[in-house]
């Protein structure tokens, strides 16, 4: 099983919404290190690439045995507190301050120090990429290996977000005709539910109370990402494309992803981008029709963040004057300063949010990047070199108490270690964030970065029994899906049409 498979092993909890707190914790998958026994050659070979990385980047690994940052002398009394408080703060009405929010000055003055609103929603559209995690079935012996474990209507509810106010609306799925096979997952049985595609992500709209809290009708597309740092190498095909008319290029995996499509599957008769494009389109028209203001955030994490770029950059080009908007986690960089351009002047707003020690946004073009931008004069623009997007939210390792010291790949790039530190942030000169809610425990869920001192298991975000239940006859077994969570290309079709005759009834008649 490949490591890109074992860093976002994050599978559904059941959430006790009574005592806002995880009651159930379960997965399919064995944790990092069982995986790490079977293949201590091919490990010892990425960790000793990754390393030297991390020399020649500068990402200043503290070792393990520097804990200059842990302020806490007794961690049983801060145990104790952090279980009596609420996880999240109470939301702030933002409606008057959305734009901003949403990057209309390019985030000035709103990061360093971080504004508390903006910390907020960045958490939740982080949350909503992480979600594309833990509804995942990552189990290669189950006939739904790459799909969502619920269908669209429980996802939220599974997941615990439905406080966030939001409601999916579409699942997408995407194939690739390039091979790149860290990011597909695929079931070792015969019958399964697609051998083409998998599930990579949703679309989602705000109810009408979070409407009013954040000052217009706002549509979320998330992405799932899936590959860990040490494989970034094997699967960038390092090749750039054009996209677009102009001289916007983009690497040609990511694009490929974005836009494959094949008649004789399933679920991508389509490609992911026309599946997407579609309802984000019928959206933006219904609400607007209504006289609604409408945006649309897109949201991942690592390739997820990659993707969500392409699909900005094709909603900016196809929906003139929506407020498009990307707010990425851990994302790779994406194509040639030209593409960059296209996207500011499409008015394509972008925060990229980034940890100092995490590989993968400093890939692909480790050595040429936008750095050589400074030698435009001697070289004129060079068309092939990578260059990042947007404004950045910069981000460091050692900054919580929480955290271990020493080289962890894995756990610098791990989305729940970024919304970790995104919600201990105040500014590059404070120290972490003394009132920080979002449970801490969240960022062991499928790696080991917490400190020993909380006793917090790593990797611990699995199902009892891997999965296996103990039926009537005292044998143990997997468990059937319930038939509303078992993916059917047929059965979202017809959900798709009744949903659109509801809104067409809506339209003509009121609600």
């Amino acid at each position: 099983m490949a490591l890109s498979t074992m860093i976002h092993n994050h599978l559904p909890t059941t959430l006790n919404t009574d005592v806002n707190r995880i009651s159930a914790i379960h997965s399919y998958q064995e944790v990092v290190f069982d995986h790490l026994k079977t293949n201590k050659t091919s490990n010892r070979g990425a960790r000793r690439l990754a390393e030297s990385l991390s020399n020649l980047l500068h990402l200043h690994i503290e070792p393990l045995s520097s804990r200059k940052n842990l302020q806490f002398s007794n961690w049983d009394l801060l145990d104790e507190e952090k279980h009596n408080n609420p996880t999240t703060s109470p939301k702030e009405l933002v409606a008057d301050k959305w734009r901003d929010i949403l990057g209309s000055m390019d985030w000035d003055n709103l990061l360093d120090p971080l504004h508390p609103c903006l910390r907020r929603e960045i958490v939740k559209y982080g949350e909503f990429a992480q979600a594309t995690y833990d509804a995942f079935d990552f189990d290669s012996f189950s006939e739904y290996c790459g799909s969502c474990r619920y269908n669209r209507n429980k996802l939220f509810e599974k997941l615990g977000l439905s406080k966030n106010g939001y409601k999916v609306t579409k699942y997408i799925y995407a194939m690739s005709h390039i091979e790149m096979p860290q990011w597909l997952e695929r079931s070792h049985l015969m019958d399964t539910w697609s051998k083409d595609s998998n599930w990579m992500g949703y679309v989602a709209v705000s109810d009408d109370e979070e409407t009013r809290r954040i000052g217009r009708r706002d549509i979320v597309v998330a992405w799932r990402g899936t590959v860990a740092p040490s494989e970034w190498y094997e699967d960038f095909q390092r090749k750039l494309k054009p996209i677009g008319i102009g001289e916007a290029k983009v690497e040609h995996g990511f694009l490929s992803i974005y836009t494959s499509k094949n008649e004789s599957t399933r679920y991508n008769k389509s490609s992911v981008s026309e599946q997407v494009m579609k309802e984000v389109t019928k959206l933006v028209q219904f609400y607007q029709g209504k006289g609604e203001e409408v945006s649309l955030t897109i949201t991942g994490h690592s390739l997820g963040g990659a993707l969500a770029l392409l699909n900005a950059y094709e909603a900016a080009t196809n929906l003139p004057g929506l407020h498009v908007s990307v707010i990425s986690f851990g994302a790779p960089r994406v194509g040639n300063s030209a593409f960059r351009d296209e996207l500011d002047e499409l008015g394509v707003k972008t925060l990229r949010v980034v940890v100092k020690q995490d590989l993968v946004p400093r890939m692909p073009g480790i050595v040429f990047n936008e750095s050589l931008q400074r030698f435009d004069d001697i070289t004129g623009t060079l068309e092939w070199v990578y260059t990042h997007v947007g404004a950045e939210l910069r981000l460091d390792v050692s900054s919580s108490p929480y955290l271990k010291r020493g080289f962890n790949p894995l756990g610098f790039h791990s989305l729940e270690t970024y919304l970790h530190l995104v919600d201990g942030f105040l500014s590059t000169g404070s120290t972490f964030r003394s009132d920080a809610r979002r449970d801490v425990t969240l960022v062991n869920k499928a790696c080991d970065m917490l400190v020993d001192e909380l006793r917090i298991p790593n990797c611990w975000y699995q199902f009892a029994n891997k999965g296996l239940v103990c039926n009537e006859h005292g044998r143990w077994v997997k468990p059937r899906r319930e038939p509303e969570d078992i993916p059917s290309p047929i059965g979202e079709a017809h959900d798709h049409i009744r949903i659109e005759m509801q809104g067409s009834y809506q339209m003509l008649y009121g609600n």
